[in-house]
């Protein structure tokens, strides 16, 4: 008998928050550390783009668990 799949949730999370939990979230949805997803989105900030507009818009779609 196999285990069903084990979906992920695309969502802030309550706990291990830092700003709004948009690097939480997105660790959480592609399995990753979220120290690991918040260096690097710093990293990528030091890039010419629109990163920081991104997290605002995530910030606000994103539900609250």
């Amino acid at each position: 008998m196999t285990s069903p799949l084990r979906t992920r949730s695309f969502s802030r999370p309550r706990h291990n928050r830092r700003i709004a939990g948009v690097c939480a979230g997105l660790a959480q949805r592609f399995g990753m550390r979220p120290g690991t997803v918040r260096l690097l989105f710093v990293l990528s900030c030091l890039l010419p783009g629109p990163q920081f507009l991104v997290y605002l818009v995530l910030w606000a779609l994103m539900p609250s668990e």
